[in-house]
């Protein structure tokens, strides 16, 4: 089967950001499928033109639409990006021949349109899939205010959710938000990992040498900085522990916010706080391989309750122990692997004694990686998640 994929936000292993869909598409190559996804050439993460050596490979062909390439200026410029892209997609993707399912992934929502149109015309089976609760997430932190737009978004939303014949989501807590909005068949297909692709034997020391990290506590947060991430709380966390002089929290990534970060950073003076550019998911192993605690936050908001963050998949699958500043669902896959400690988002006080108690108990910490790691590999395998993809998209061709 040929499925063609309309994603504005697609990484490919080669580049910072989630691969969640990367992975997917060699999975169902390797299988025997012909993927073809439509993508940006602006990173979602960094608002930076990119392109890699694996834009076409046996099976998998990624074309890259045009986009408005100033992503991060503003919302407005944003919604600009959001909209070229769609319009842009729609073309290209009515240019691919032979065709059995459209699939379309969110957010940025406005790609769902375009995939849903491009199978309309074509005459074939539309997939949808939930990665984000928008326009939810975008109105709880304020980035959506327009009431008019908020109308618009929550009305395109419910239309795709109705005209998709299966609907999948990457999160338990996502399964009653989109049922109860329209959606008719929904399939759970959780964010997961490659367990394979975290093994990184004495890398870890590597990257330590290499960026000035010997000798140091690791606390390492590796992902967006952006509005939702909350990363003012680590700051003030950092404040908390200077005179720990052997505590250091290194943040990689990039993201709208970072640099009110750094300027708060240096307002604060301190020293006990790094931050690194964003890497590629093919090299992240060595990145985690070098912490001694990995960090996962969210703002305290209820409707982060729903989600599975990809970074929390990926810590546990490079066996380090998990600092959590995240309730809801994904804190019941941390609580039940034994993998690591949670606190109430929003805390930086907790967030400091939890710190601590890591770097006091290093036992007791390596104990919860391992557990992560173990609980991971059998209930969160990307290889076993890809089959399920190619098993729900095989269904929706064959009762078309």
């Amino acid at each position: 089967m040929h499925i063609l994929l309309i994603h504005q936000a697609f990484a490919s292993i080669n580049q910072p950001g989630g691969t969640r869909h990367h992975e997917i598409a060699r999975s169902l190559v390797k299988a025997g499928h012909k993927v073809t996804i439509i993508a940006s050439p602006i990173s979602y993460l960094t608002g930076k033109s990119t392109k890699d050596n694996l834009e076409t490979e046996p099976g998998l062909t990624i074309l890259r639409s045009y986009t408005y390439p100033s992503l991060h200026k503003s919302f407005f410029h944003r919604l600009i990006s959001f909209l070229s892209f769609m319009v842009s997609s729609f073309f290209n993707g009515m240019k691919v021949a032979k065709v059995d399912v459209v699939w379309g992934t969110s957010p940025p929502i406005f790609q769902g349109f375009t995939a849903w149109l491009i199978a309309k015309l074509k005459r074939k089976p539309f997939l949808f899939e939930v990665r984000d609760l928008w326009p939810e997430f975008a109105i709880a932190v304020g980035v959506l205010k327009n009431p008019l737009l908020i109308r618009a978004s929550r009305w395109l939303e419910r239309f795709l959710y109705r005209n998709a014949k299966t609907v999948i989501v990457n999160s338990p807590g996502y399964t009653d938000y989109v049922s109860t909005r329209g959606a008719r068949d929904v399939k759970l297909v959780p964010n997961g990992v490659d367990p394979e692709m975290f093994i990184a034997p004495n890398q870890g020391a590597v990257f330590r040498r290499e960026n000035g990290l010997t000798d140091h506590f690791i606390v390492l947060y590796a992902g967006a900085h952006g509005v939702s991430n909350d990363l003012g709380v680590v700051i003030k966390c950092a404040k908390l522990l200077q005179d720990h002089t052997d505590i250091l929290f290194v943040l990689v990534g990039d993201g709208k916010d970072k640099p009110l970060l750094l300027q708060k950073a240096q307002e604060f003076g301190l020293k006990n706080i790094r931050f690194l550019p964003p890497v590629p998911k093919s090299q992240m192993a060595e990145v985690l391989a070098a912490a001694d605690v990995c960090l996962a936050i969210l703002k305290p908001l209820e409707c982060y309750k729903t989600t599975y963050p990809n970074k929390v998949f990926d810590y546990m699958a490079a066996a380090k122990p998990i600092l959590l500043a995240i309730d809801g669902v994904i804190r019941q896959v941390v609580e039940q692997a034994g993998c690591g400690i949670a606190i109430p988002p929003g805390e930086e006080a907790e967030m400091a004694a939890a710190v601590l108690w890591f770097k006091q108990n290093p036992s007791e910490a390596k104990k919860m990686g391992k557990a992560g790691f173990d609980f991971v590999k059998i209930n969160f395998n990307r290889n076993v998640l890809s089959a399920q993809v190619a098993d729900i998209i095989t269904n929706l061709i064959q009762n078309d």
